[in-house]
């Protein structure tokens, strides 16, 4: 797969994993504030070819400042590629912004974004690609759907649990 694929692919999961909220009452205290620990899972990438391909991610979230605060690792790979990403967002009256780094490929942007309730809607941006992602949280199960722009990829689907 290209680096394009790749980059975005990289960026979309960053996003979407780092940029979830749980309920009206983690809102109060944080975007973030249930996020901490280990989560896995997978999903499917669909290419504008027709191609599908499987991916299984595992991201660990540590949460500071009354969950307004974020780090996070995510590993994931499928047949083809792995990356390996980090990002750092912040959270402010519902706002999301951040910024996130692959490092094996040593590409790096920025993530803008808004939570409503267990829905968030964000931007992702980087090096020549761009991203739509919406990310719907129930409990212990992260729904994701990642939209880039220009990009082989039409779409990208992944769902994560908690451990």
């Amino acid at each position: 797969m290209s680096a394009m694929i790749v980059r975005t692919l990289s960026a979309g999961c960053l996003a979407a994993l780092a940029c979830l909220a749980q309920s009206a009452s983690a809102q109060a205290a944080g975007p973030f504030a249930n996020l901490p620990g280990a989560w896995s899972g997978g999903g499917t990438i669909s290419m504008t070819d027709g191609h599908n391909e499987r991916i299984r991610c595992k991201a660990v979230y540590e949460v500071a400042s009354g969950g307004l605060a974020l780090h996070q690792g995510l590993r994931c790979a499928s047949d083809s590629y792995k990356f390996e990403i980090t990002s750092n967002l912040q959270a402010e009256n519902g706002q999301l912004s951040g910024t996130w780094s692959e490092e094996t490929r040593q590409v790096t942007g920025d993530v803008t974004g808004q939570v409503n309730g267990n829905d968030i809607s964000t931007f992702v941006s980087g090096l020549g690609f761009s991203a739509r992602l919406n990310v719907t949280t129930r409990g212990n199960a992260q729904a994701v759907s990642i939209t880039p722009e220009g990009t082989d990829i039409r779409a990208v689907r992944i769902e994560l649990r908690r451990h």
